[in-house]
């Protein structure tokens, strides 16, 4: 039985409990309509604002499969280097513009690159691979709007559709110059590793995933579906540079292991860190958590270094 008591410090204990009082644990039982609120208020209570300067534009774009709403920020200071697209998490089913709006604005301010926000379709009523093709449509916008490179990066589920996207375009003209990924799933194996020892985290659980699973397939059986697992890939060559983080308290977190061993055997770049400490869903307390602040700022320079097409570790 894991002590979290050993591994997790005083204000990250307070951010689960502050987080507890928005979005008790129990949340997953309750019927989606009823998460989606739960969710939306405990975001605007986190809610950081925008840094000087940065400025947001909300507008649509049309994509093959479906049009997509998306969120554009602009710095003041703009570092045209790169362009960041963002995909949120919230387990294929919670989230849009606005949960991870402040995280988005904070990346543009502190990177100078312009940052655009991905409002994909959820499930149930839209099921795999709708979220898919929208990230897919909104990174083919980009790579045909943008002159400079493409810089892919998204938490939880969004590191999840990021992966995706890599893999189904490396054969591209333009396909990422990097992708960042935060506390992504992958599809790694659950019966060894942090799905066993962190399977009952604060924050997230395995009973959590297997929900979240559920829910975006319909409980249809994708094995080997490449756009849903990127870990279920037997080619992981030419792969874009890769940074990924992960929580330790957190049974997602050897996805990211297991995820930059399979690059780096395949002769890419690849870089896995694992937060001492941290639960999933930490990058709300990247104001109030030490740990999670280092981390953010961990996450920015990495940005900034793929953005650049550098590789440093």
């Amino acid at each position: 039985m894991t002590d979290y008591k050993k591994l997790i410090d005083a204000e990250t204990w307070a951010f689960i409990e502050r987080t507890n009082s928005y979005y008790p644990s129990d949340t997953i039982d309750y019927t989606i309509a009823q998460q989606r609120p739960i969710y939306d208020r405990m975001c605007r209570e986190f809610f950081a604002g925008y840094p000087q300067g940065v400025t947001a534009e909300t507008t649509v774009i049309a994509a093959p499969a479906h049009d997509v709403l998306i969120r554009i920020y602009r710095s003041a200071a703009p570092n045209a280097s790169a362009m960041v697209l963002y995909v949120h998490g919230g387990g294929f089913i919670l989230g849009g513009l606005d949960s991870h709006d402040d995280v988005c604005a904070e990346l543009c301010a502190r990177t100078g690159y312009e940052v655009v926000s991905v409002d994909y379709r959820l499930a149930p009523e839209h099921l795999h691979p709708a979220a898919f093709d929208d990230v897919m449509g909104a990174f083919e916008w980009a790579t045909s709007t943008y002159e400079c490179p493409v810089l892919l990066c998204g938490d939880s589920a969004g590191g999840n559709l990021c992966a995706s996207v890599s893999h189904a375009t490396r054969g591209h003209a333009r396909r990422p110059i990097g992708q960042m990924l935060i506390y992504p799933g992958l599809g790694g194996d659950r019966s060894q590793g942090s799905y066993v020892t962190h399977a009952e985290a604060p924050m997230l659980t395995v009973r959590d995933l297997n929900f979240y699973k559920d829910i975006r397939t319909g409980g249809e059986d994708r094995t080997g579906d490449l756009t849903l697992w990127p870990l279920a890939d037997a080619d992981f060559a030419n792969l874009p540079p890769t940074v990924v983080i992960t929580a330790q308290c957190d049974p997602l977190s050897s996805d990211g292991e297991a995820y930059r061993d399979r690059v780096v055997a395949a002769d890419g770049h690849a870089f896995w860190f694992e937060e001492p400490g941290l639960v999933h869903g930490y990058l709300r307390a990247r104001h109030t958590v030490g740990r999670a602040r280092s981390s953010f700022t961990r996450i920015v320079h990495a940005v900034a270094v793929l953005g650049r097409g550098e590789w440093i570790w």
